[in-house]
């Protein structure tokens, strides 16, 4: 019996992930048949458990790699990523999904909570108008064309650092309702020119424009900052 787990099966970049050949005797009978059938399942939990290791050490270097590239620009950490995204598009995503959440986690975790006194009733949550803003799109498709994933890849760091500048002017109460107003919607549209469907939805021009805007209105937020 030949046991293969393909990687992205039915598409042109198909490839093995796992292989492995039993050899079982060759005995008619119903026994040796309820025999093989759950040997069969047995060894189908075992390549599940396999490849779901392989997935994990995958997605742990696709991460490494995209923290080495966002911190030093490495050229050998943008090709290691850049190839792992067209060859394993669905444990990229994964990857960047993790680091969003582990983002948002530490950002969280690192805002210490104010002491309440005793006799103070609690603060109301804020509304859902007041959360907030979501620093990274959701779900993003990569493009194939290495510039245009730059271009996508720089517009996700530029809204993080864009929202995260923005609530800390807010902090200090130096944010008018211009300058917000501004920000919500430019972060908007930057999200909507990210929404494609297929890689070949990305337009260059539309893309620099979203990135020429989003430089304009984060260098007014930090210079406010200072």
């Amino acid at each position: 019996m030949n046991l293969i787990v393909y990687a992205n099966y039915g598409e042109p970049n198909a490839r093995i992930m796992h292989g492995h050949d039993h050899d079982f005797d060759d005995i008619r009978s119903h026994e040796h048949n309820r025999f093989i059938e759950q040997r069969i399942q047995e060894l189908a939990g075992d390549a599940r458990s396999i490849i779901e290791e392989k997935e994990q050490r995958l997605v742990m270097r696709v991460k490494a790699a995209i923290r080495e590239y966002y911190f030093t620009k490495s050229e050998s950490a943008k090709k290691e990523f850049e190839e792992a995204n067209g060859a394993y598009p669905f444990l990229f995503s994964r990857a960047w999904r993790e680091l969003r959440d582990e983002r948002a986690r530490f950002a969280g975790a690192a805002e210490p909570a104010a002491p309440t006194p005793i006799a103070e009733a609690p603060r109301p949550r804020p509304l859902p108008e007041e959360q907030p803003e979501v620093a990274a799109p959701l779900d993003v498709v990569y493009p194939l064309d290495p510039e245009l994933r730059e271009d996508v890849l720089e517009i996700e760091r530029m809204i993080v650092d864009l929202v995260s500048d923005l609530e800390a002017l807010k902090e200090k109460g130096s944010a008018d309702d211009i300058l917000v107003q501004t920000c919500r919607k430019l972060v908007t549209r930057a999200r909507e020119s990210l929404q494609a469907k297929v890689p070949s939805d990305f337009n260059a021009r539309r893309l620099e424009s979203t990135r020429s805007a989003l430089a304009t209105t984060w260098r007014q937020v930090r210079s406010r900052l200072k």
